[in-house]
């Protein structure tokens, strides 16, 4: 039975390889110190971090998350370590809390490697605390135990860790920061709690709240008297100067309407009932829908919107996401159970063929073959239990991939169709796709909140394939492009008639073919700059519209904004950075990046970084604050619970498709009517 402790009560432990799980609510940053026998950590090379995740006999998590599983093996630990200390520590800056106090109460549990929980412990207590040791596996008498520690530090890691006499304690608690911070960059961040209509509606103090209208006056830069060049995009385009039309290829089929919002009841063998508990967490006022129940036998068939919410557009969000977090937590159970039945294999190898005498004649053969065989077994009832878990999540996708509202649906979606602009902005848009590598053919639409947080940086760098080839780096570059026009496009189509603007910075004029469609279809805000008059001209238009909105919000006077300030969500483009920037111009556009958010500008940058390592380290908050997307299929993303690194693939217009002119057409058509 499993021992639920309280701080400073011991249990010991019987196995040598163990798990200890972590649940805190919200994502905290993993630690793991080997020590003395005064519990003295000698070096920064006795500590397991993010930056430096596996030690002899122990493993942490590669980046923060709301939950960790660490792996330990207490025979692989070294002779002279004599403590085993697993410290939580909250991730400094970024949103989060700053203290435990702010969140839920911390839960870490020791496991065997198959689940079976040995101890427990609930962290209360903590307040003003952003470190704390959570517990302790020590030795004694050449046994092993676990003690509940829950010691708090105000100081964070750099406190902790001198407390525990490392005297490199601050700059190995930097290192570890610097870590996590690279760790969130690439994470898919979790959904933030359910909001209502009214909540979602921009207050009037929000700048992108006013009509469409004329940017302040634009001012170059100093002492810039050299002409502008010819610009290679020519006059703006009229909103009915669009590429021919032409058939659109249809998408999925619609909903089965005898679909069912109950899932079967969990039993042995049975499905699983993937409504996640949060799906059910309260009755929404308006009820989801319902269907006839499936027949006598067969598994109740799921339908699209039987998550909560207050509306069909918020259930689905609810949806998606459930989906995402179903699909990450039943993978880890399957890798998890692999683990399992790969770790018992070599130990019933280990322990057969240990003594010699088993080893002469057949009786090896016998005891491996054996060990195999319990190993497939294992390893099969596992693949079982995942197929029928990715089944009833791939009948879930089928019914709600074209239930979908356009912000939501992929470019293939037949909603596009019967597209017309939005009267009010949805809750998220749609960036592409999420899987992983088992089930490649279960695809997770990836959701984005809207308002952006956080800038895009579309990678135009030169990398390798999944499937191990490598693209030209000419047509990298035009699918970075073409990836930054299906964003800015789907971002134009779901935000209300002049309520997002779009700017484009294309120096040398390369991205001319690649903006045909933002260009001819007049839904930019202006025709794209080139040169260095143009880049400046731009970068201090938008730095000084977010000086003002700033002083104006911070003031408490967002009425007096200028009378031509344009109040749009606005969205800069920059092509082929850092060609064409100077010093000024770089600084302009971290500043957009860190400031410009909060106040309706938001960058879409394509990019290879390594063109910017010129620059050193200046640029490296820049890309940090940016979301790296890719034109290519990649795995760089990261979800918030368990660390899967899952393969994003961008939202791209099918081939001949005209569907991204006919949706333009249809933004600068709404632009022009009076309101």
């Amino acid at each position: 039975m499993a021992a639920e402790l309280v701080r400073g009560q011991n249990h010991p432990l019987s196995q040598v390889r163990l798990e200890i799980r972590v649940a805190a609510g919200k994502p905290v940053v993993a630690v793991a110190t080997l020590g003395d026998e005064q519990g003295r950590i000698h070096g920064v090379e006795w500590v397991a971090h993010p930056g430096t995740p596996t030690l002899p006999g122990l493993e942490v998590s590669k980046q923060a998350a709301a939950d960790h599983r660490l792996a330990v093996d207490l025979g692989a630990i070294p002779e002279a370590v004599h403590r085993v200390s697993v410290l939580l520590a909250l991730p400094l800056g970024g949103d989060g809390p700053a203290r435990f106090g702010a969140v839920a109460a911390p839960f870490v549990a020791v496991t065997g490697l198959d689940g079976t929980e040995v101890a427990s412990y609930t962290i209360t207590g903590l307040d003003a605390e952003s470190a704390v040791v959570a517990l302790e596996l020590y030795r004694r008498q050449g046994a092993w135990k676990v003690r509940a520690v829950g010691q708090g530090y105000a100081g964070g890691l750099a406190e902790l860790l001198t407390d525990q006499g490392l005297p490199q304690a601050p700059h190995l608690a930097g290192s570890i920061n610097e870590a996590v911070a690279h760790g969130l960059a690439r994470s898919v961040a979790v959904p933030p709690p359910r909001t209502t209509d009214a909540d979602r509606t921009r207050q009037t103090a929000t700048p992108a709240l006013g009509p469409e209208g004329s940017g302040p006056t634009t001012q170059g830069a100093p002492g810039a008297v050299a002409p502008q060049p010819t610009s290679p995009y020519g006059a703006q385009g009229t909103p009915g100067a669009v590429a021919p039309q032409s058939g659109y290829p249809g998408g999925a089929a619609p909903a089965d309407p005898s679909a069912t919002t109950q899932p079967a009841a969990p039993a042995t063998g049975g499905p699983v009932d993937y409504s996640h508990p949060r799906r059910h967490a309260g009755a929404p006022p308006s009820p989801a829908p319902t269907a006839a129940p499936a027949p006598p036998g067969e598994p109740a068939r799921p339908v699209a919107g039987d998550a909560t919410g207050w509306s069909m557009e918020e259930r689905l969000y609810n949806q998606v996401w459930g989906m995402f977090e179903d699909l990450a937590r039943t993978m880890a159970a399957y890798r998890s159970a692999v683990d399992f039945a790969d770790s018992r294999m070599e130990q019933e190898l280990d322990q057969a063929l240990s003594d010699p005498r088993s080893r002469i004649g057949g009786q090896g053969d016998a005891a491996r073959e054996a060990a195999q065989a319990k190993h497939a077994q294992l390893v099969d009832q596992a693949r079982a239990a995942l197929d029928r878990d990715l089944a009833q999540l791939a009948a879930e996708s089928e019914v709600v991939e074209p239930a979908l509202p356009p912000a939501f649906a992929g470019w293939d979606n037949p909603v596009w169709h019967g597209y017309r602009v939005p009267m009010e902005i949805p809750m998220a848009v749609r960036l592409g796709d999420l899987h992983l590598p088992e089930s490649p053919e279960l695809r997770v639409p990836m959701l984005v909140r809207l308002p952006l947080e956080r800038g895009l940086w579309i990678d135009s760098g030169n990398a390798e394939s999944l499937d191990g080839s490598f693209t030209d780096s000419h047509e990298l570059r035009r699918l970075a492009l073409d990836t930054a026009v299906a964003h800015a496009a789907r971002l134009l189509a779901v935000y209300p008639a002049g309520e997002f603007a779009v700017h484009v910075i294309d120096p040398a004029g390369s991205a001319a073919q690649a903006l045909v469609p933002l260009v001819h279809t007049g839904v930019l805000a202006a025709p794209p700059a080139v040169g260095a008059a143009g880049v400046a001209d731009v970068l201090t238009r938008l730095t000084q519209r977010v000086d003002l909105v700033q002083m104006a919000v911070r003031g408490g006077a967002a009425d007096s904004l200028p009378p031509g300030l344009d109040t749009a969500e606005q969205l800069l483009i920059v092509n082929d950075f850092p060609h064409g920037f100077d010093d000024r111009a770089v600084t302009q556009l971290r500043y957009l990046a860190d400031e410009g958010p909060t106040v309706g500008v938001h960058l879409m940058m394509v990019a290879d970084r390594e063109d910017a390592a010129g620059y050193g380290p200046l640029l490296d908050p820049l890309w940090r604050s940016l979301m790296r997307l890719t034109p290519l299929p990649d795995d760089h993303l990261a979800d918030p619970w368990v660390g899967h690194a899952w393969t994003y693939e961008p939202s791209l217009v099918p081939s001949g498709s005209q569907v991204l002119w006919q949706v333009l057409t249809e933004v600068a058509t709404a632009r022009t009517k009076p309101r």
